[in-house]
């Protein structure tokens, strides 16, 4: 016996002793340890078994936890596979962590069931909701949120300058001022910018839709109808062009009638066919100063033409800059704009227009519509946005069309402030074209 024991070492004899326990029944032995030691033989206790008994724990015994707790499954097997399938299918009802510690939680509410919109399957209630929220539904218009969508609608920035440039236009004429009718011009043509504006967004709203700029105008968010759009456009419309006829002259409402014409029929559906868009909307904005001069005197003179004239070539930095910006937004919409298929052009544009602006302002005095002094104070500002427009050319990048952009928008407030600072008095005026029809007059009585 002892020679036995030297032959086999204490391992030998610790296997034989395990051995043994196994094949008797270990289940039986009221010893936890062993019965531990039994599991270990078949499967190897790792990290993953402890970390698993921890999130059953979690989900079993800490039912009120701030969000809903869900098992995940194990890449490892394991040991209580068939427990773990069971906890899948439970989902436990958690208390919000901002919920007051005395206000019991509300585990009724996780059961209860509701049928899902369109369907006869049972959802939980708050998933129902959800949907429910996602769905389509009627949007009711209030009156107290009809002015500002209707502003919206006529684009009432835009229209304010509309009416701005025309009220320079108004004052550069050589006659008196006359504040009734300068009133009454000033209305007509915000009315019919209201009018041109709304029949515009009328027409674009599937192209809107696709663009980040435009998409929540309210034809596209569906906020009014496209029978309140169009009726609105009449209502200003036609009153707008009636005033401007009947109460200021013939002409002006003729222009202010081809003005939307030419920004409804022709603008618009051009913005998708070519980059003559461009040209056509510079001439709609160059006709407001024009209405303007023509409301003053009654007729196209050259200084009706030299301010149409500002306008037109001032439009171009002013726009290409904005739209360089808005190529992204452009292609989406699928409008065709010179930044977007002909980038040269666009820059090449710009650059040749802010260099225009610099002869229109030299002749204006050469016109008798200002004095010289306008030429060299204007020439400062007419030279900074000749400047931004080469640099616009030059480096053809976002940081570039901005500036530009920002400083067209302070640019023509204060060139045509500039102007009507320098612009020649009627008085003076008057009495030159007195002093010509005596000079005439005499030498008509010289003759035999």
């Amino acid at each position: 016996m002892s020679a036995a024991r030297r032959c086999c070492p204490p391992r030998a004899m610790a296997g034989l002793f395990f051995w043994h326990l196994k094949n008797t029944g270990v289940r039986q032995t009221p010893c936890q340890f062993v019965h531990l030691c039994h599991v270990a033989n078949g499967r190897l206790i790792t990290f993953q078994y402890f970390h698993f008994l921890k999130r059953m724990y979690v989900t079993q015994c800490n039912r009120d936890l701030s969000q809903r707790a869900k098992p995940k499954s194990d890449s490892v097997a394991s040991p209580f596979r068939e427990q773990l399938d069971q906890e899948k299918k439970v989902i436990q009802k958690v208390r919000p962590v901002y919920q007051p510690l005395s206000e019991p939680p509300r585990r009724s509410e996780s059961r209860e069931m509701k049928p899902a919109a369109g369907t006869e399957e049972l959802v939980p209630a708050a998933r129902a909701e959800s949907r429910e929220d996602r769905q389509w539904k009627e949007m009711k218009l209030r009156l107290d949120d009809l002015p500002g969508i209707l502003a919206r609608l006529s684009k009432i920035k835009l229209t304010a300058l509309v009416v701005s440039t025309a009220s320079a236009g108004f004052a550069m004429a050589p006659v008196p001022f006359d504040l009734t009718c300068f009133l009454l011009a000033s209305l007509g043509t915000g009315l019919a910018s209201c009018a041109a504006n709304s029949i515009n967004q009328f027409f674009e709203v599937p192209f809107d839709s696709n663009m980040n700029r435009t998409k929540n105008r309210p034809l596209v968010r569906g906020q009014i109808s496209p029978l309140l759009a169009v009726c609105f456009a009449a209502s200003c419309g036609v009153p707008g062009i009636a005033l401007l006829t009947l109460a200021v002259n013939p002409l002006t409402g003729a222009l202010g009638a081809f003005n939307i014409f030419l920004y409804t029929c022709c603008y618009t559906p051009l913005k998708r066919m070519s980059i003559a868009n461009t040209w056509v909307g510079a001439v709609v904005g160059a006709i407001p100063p024009v209405m303007g001069w023509t409301a003053a005197t009654g007729s196209l003179d050259a200084g009706a033409l030299l301010l149409g004239g500002i306008l037109y070539s001032w439009q171009f930095p002013h726009f290409n800059a904005l739209s360089w910006g808005l190529r992204e937004d452009y292609s989406r919409g699928g409008y065709c704009m010179m930044s977007v298929t002909h980038p040269g052009l666009c820059r090449r544009v710009a650059l040749r227009h802010c260099l225009a602006l610099i002869g229109l302002s030299t002749a204006a005095p050469l016109l008798d519509i200002t004095t010289w002094t306008f030429p060299l104070i204007s020439l400062p500002l007419n030279l900074y946005i000749s400047y931004l427009g080469f640099c616009f050319y030059r480096d053809a990048d976002r940081s570039s069309s901005r500036k530009l952009f920002f400083c067209s928008l302070w640019h023509l407030p204060l060139l045509l402030l500039v102007m009507f600072t320098c612009k020649k008095s009627f008085l003076e005026k008057e009495g030159k074209d007195l002093l010509a029809e005596g000079h005439g007059r005499a030498t008509e009585m010289r003759l035999p």
